[in-house]
């Protein structure tokens, strides 16, 4: 097992010196959220992490939750970690004071986050859908809702869960049938099946409460007739818990995220499971897409953290282990080399060093821009509120497809020893690769930025886009070393712009099915373009720190960002051209070619 899973070095330096977190704290609504306990949190996240999670990664992988008799079974960890998140206030902790949270800033907690699924994903998967569906519930559901599972969520004690997809409907929401019938107690009689539900059940779980998508009995077809319940396991009648008909049919066998199971659920086979409609009818979808773009980002620090842990693990082997010789020197009585000293393996290690640091700072820039739709009002607001819905499909997309690369590379680099268990790497291979099909696919992430969030108020999110990147441009362009760099990426920013036009132009003149063919193509550009952004902010910071002249540790940290925005800009930012190029042809050849010339 390897020793170390984060860089908390760079981790403070993302949010004290390239978004300066503890300026948040002007705004009364943050006050308390100073740089010393903004540093403080993150300390004690990582000494959960150090406690709690890494020491059973592997473990939860190899004792895998299993169904027996009708009970899930999990690691005994689970319960531990639940309960130390609990009371260390971790799942309310964004909730304001008013509400029993600690009104922790967004970009603390996607700080924090990183770390807990660094340390291990499988469980940190636990109270994050537990802090989402109870979060759901304060912001939409009843005072007797709030009042009746809110307190129990947050506490750990009882599991939340999001629970959309169904056998026959998969990402087609307007699909599902799982039906809700009023009941005269204002209960609704909900019958079903769900898949694909993330810690579902579990022995260790007090309850499991469900914020489920159904449709009533007589409602508008499609999403229009979509609404949100609460559909506990165990439901509270008179003081105890009594059992709800939701029952657990089935584990899936995973290729990774072992540790945390996925449920196959059946509702009412006695006709007796009684859900709570949430907020209005027939508007259950745009509830829960609150809790999904917060899941959706949470998936690119997901995924950035599995990039961290992978990288962290390479290098330790890199650094440890002795192989060959410099071509140059083939002597057998010289002693052999550290493979780290090899160029191909420092570019597998910058490259997985660019796509982490990178990632990072671009989920935390979207956890940024969240705190500062919260506290501010009119134009600013809704600016903040533009470019956080604009990004918010890129900070999933990106970062969870690049981590496949990145963690393939981290196996990579061990050579045989990084496909054998013996070292942790093939299991962050395995466990990232859901990420880029969790809370919607890569090709749904693509289609909903270039038809709802590219167009959305004429545009004016992308201007804002623009505007933010220009200003990092126009900053590192007054410094020697980064000017090639800020304008590389100004012409990578001018493309996008010619591609962006002529794809709006397509959507206007012809079919969906035309200006949405290569979306994913539009997704992969924008997402390098988006991370260039974000290095070129961070090797600005590093340059004028070198600038001002740190030294020791402080020189070699700071030219170790130089030397991942170098590799950034000068390996994966070209990569754009070709992409643009693509998207401005003309040629339609996955819409035009048969289904029989692939079969």
């Amino acid at each position: 097992m390897a020793k170390e899973y984060v860089n908390m070095r760079n981790l403070r330096f993302v949010l004290h010196e390239v978004f300066a977190a503890e300026n948040l704290s002007k705004n009364p609504y943050y006050a308390d959220y100073t740089k010393e306990v903004i540093d403080m949190t993150i300390d004690t996240a990582k000494k959960l992490g150090d406690e709690l999670f890494f020491p059973i990664y592997t473990e939860m992988d190899k004792k895998k939750p299993h169904l027996e008799n009708g009970v899930v079974t999990v690691h005994d960890g689970v319960r531990k970690m639940m309960d130390a998140m609990g009371e260390g206030g971790w799942i309310a902790a964004s909730a304001s004071l008013e509400e029993g949270g600690q009104q922790m800033p967004g970009t603390l907690y996607a700080a924090s986050n990183f770390i807990f699924h660094a340390a291990n994903t499988s469980a940190a998967s636990y109270f994050g859908l537990t802090m989402g569906s109870s979060d759901l519930i304060r912001s939409f559901g009843s005072k007797e809702l709030n009042e009746t599972y809110v307190p129990q969520m947050d506490s750990g004690k009882w599991q939340g869960t999001m629970a959309l997809t169904e056998p026959d409907a998969g990402s087609s929401l307007g699909d599902i049938t799982t039906s809700a019938e009023p009941s005269e107690d204002g209960s609704y009689k909900i019958k079903g099946q769900k898949i694909f539900i993330s810690a579902g059940d579990y022995h260790s779980a007090e309850n499991v409460v469900h914020l489920m998508l159904a449709k009533i009995k007589g409602g508008p077809v499609g999403v229009k007739g979509i609404s949100l319940f609460v559909v506990p396991k165990h439901r509270p009648e008179n003081g105890t818990l009594v059992n709800n008909d939701v029952i657990s049919a089935g584990v899936f066998g995973k290729m990774g995220m072992k540790g945390c199971p996925i449920l196959h659920l059946s509702m009412g086979e006695a006709d007796n499971c009684k859900g709570w409609l949430v907020g209005e009818p027939h508007k259950g979808l745009s509830y829960m897409f609150k809790m999904m773009n917060g899941a959706r980002i949470s998936v690119g620090m997901m995924s950035t953290a599995l990039c961290s842990a992978a990288y962290h693990a390479s290098l330790e082997y890199c650094n440890e282990r002795p192989q060959g010789r410099p071509v140059s020197n083939k002597d057998p009585l010289v002693p052999q080399s550290l493979i780290i000293e090899y160029a191909d393996v420092k570019r597998m290690l910058l490259f997985q060093k660019a796509v982490t640091e990178g990632c990072l700072s671009f989920v935390t820039q979207c956890a940024y821009y969240s705190d500062m739709e919260k506290i501010t009002e009119g134009a600013e607001k809704e600016k903040y509120n533009l470019l956080l819905n604009l990004l918010t499909p890129i900070a999933k997309a990106y970062p969870s497809e690049m981590s496949v690369l990145s963690t393939s590379a981290a196996v990579q680099t061990l050579g045989g020893a990084g496909y054998c268990d013996d070292f942790p790497l093939e299991q962050y291979f395995r466990d990232t690769r859901i990420n880029p099909i969790y809370e919607g696919t890569t090709g749904i992430q693509a289609m909903d930025l270039l038809a709802r969030k590219i167009p959305m108020k004429m545009g004016q999110g992308l201007m804002h886009y623009a505007a933010e990147i220009n200003q990092t441009i126009a900053e590192a362009a007054g410094i020697e070393n980064l000017k090639t760099h800020a304008e590389n990426l100004a012409k990578a920013m001018q493309k996008f712009t010619e591609v962006t036009m002529k794809l709006m132009g397509l959507a206007q003149s012809q079919a969906p099915e035309i200006f949405l063919a290569d979306a994913t193509l539009f997704l992969e550009n924008v997402g390098i373009v988006s991370i260039a952004w974000q290095w070129l902010k961070q090797g600005t910071v590093a340059q004028k720190a070198l600038t001002a002249g740190a030294s020791g540790e402080e020189h070699n940290f700071y030219q170790g960002k130089l030397a991942a925005m170098n590799y950034f800009f000068l390996y994966e930012l070209p990569k754009s051209a070709p992409l643009c190029e693509r998207l401005l042809s003309d040629n339609r050849l996955t819409l035009d070619v048969k289904k029989e010339y692939i079969n």
